[in-house]
């Protein structure tokens, strides 16, 4: 069955906050100004269960989704996680599972991910100088830690992609070094666009670095890139290859929005169905969960919702204004 939303883009796609809590205080995501040690995070009885997220998972099968992303927050904190991607794999042995991660604790987790059904990992690196690392992750871990955690899926044959924020005026310097590292071992790494997701990140379009500036910078040291044919409609990174073979992906949400082609949902750490990353509100799902929903009727319910959705922020953006502060990006992932 596909399902479609008022603009005719099926539902594909879910990405699962599982935890909004983290162990990094990245300045774009969490700072830890809005973020300290006074802020109050989600209590444990408001945070879905890993039967309840099943359960979520196996009313969606059925409506046509093929994808499931686990995020944060930084989900690896999120205790027994290797249990949550072994019930979501024991629904669907073809389906794809991924994990979005900070890769501080990937190293420790990465086999029992794998043994449990984990598809493929992408990790969130925006610097392999430790000091610009550590600023912008806001933290005294070191940029080694991750990079350990990456070359542990590489030996164990876990597939691995890398995601790098580019902001002005503050790692740029990094893209030529990222792509050297990581072509050496055979990894794509995809520069993002900074983005103005949340309200709490003081974003502004001065301090975006577009796709084009991107590979203007990595053309005048690795020459003429040349632009591959999507894999599938929908991807969200435009692939490009180097020269010397390589490819990196763009993600460029700000300058050429992808909207048209989004198919995808959030799924937010306390149950509430997000139908767009730049969202002002959800819907509440864990209520009719703990009411003691049927499979049936929860895939209803998120079908009502998918039905109607009708967002495309990204192609909007500056255009329309609106008074409601955005949801955050750790509370309901990238």
């Amino acid at each position: 069955m596909r399902l479609d939303d008022s603009r005719g883009r099926p539902l594909r796609d879910l990405r699962i906050s599982v935890t909004d809590r983290c162990n990094f205080r990245c300045t774009y995501c969490m700072p830890r100004e809005h973020f300290g040690n006074e802020y109050e995070f989600l209590a444990k009885e408001k945070i879905l269960s890993y039967e309840e997220i099943t359960m979520i998972v196996s009313s969606l099968l059925p409506l046509g989704i093929e994808k499931i992303r686990l995020t944060g927050g930084e989900p690896l904190m999120r205790r027994n996680i290797v249990e949550l991607v072994r019930q979501i794999r024991a629904l669907d042995n073809h389906i794809d599972i991924a994990m979005t991660t900070n890769g501080i604790l990937l190293e420790k987790y990465a086999l029992q991910l794998k043994e449990a059904g984990l598809s493929r990992v992408t990790v969130s690196l925006d610097a392999l100088e430790n000091e610009i690392f550590q600023s912008l992750s806001d933290t005294t871990n070191s940029v080694d830690e991750v990079l350990q955690g990456i070359d542990c899926c590489k030996r164990l044959e876990l597939p691995v992609k890398v995601n790098c924020m580019i902001q002005k005026g503050v790692n740029e310097s990094q893209i030529i070094p990222i792509i050297q590292h990581f072509s050496q071992i055979s990894i794509t790494p995809r520069f993002i666009e900074y983005m103005d997701v949340g309200s709490t990140n003081s974003w502004n379009y001065d301090s975006v670095v577009s796709g084009d500036e991107m590979r203007k910078i990595i053309g005048q040291e690795f020459g003429q890139l040349e632009q591959v044919e999507s894999n599938y409609r929908g991807e969200v990174a435009n692939l490009w290859k180097i020269q010397n073979g390589s490819e990196v992906g763009f993600i460029e949400s700000v300058s050429k929005p992808f909207c048209g082609d989004c198919s995808r949902a959030r799924l937010s750490a306390d149950g509430s169905i997000y139908t767009c990353l730049f969202a002002t509100e959800g819907h509440n799902i864990r209520s009719i969960l703990r009411m003691d929903a049927s499979q049936e009727q929860i895939g209803d319910a998120i079908a009502s919702i998918w039905k109607n959705r009708n967002d495309n922020y990204s192609e909007q953006r500056g255009k329309v204004e609106t008074t409601k502060d955005r949801v955050e990006m750790s509370y309901i992932g990238g």
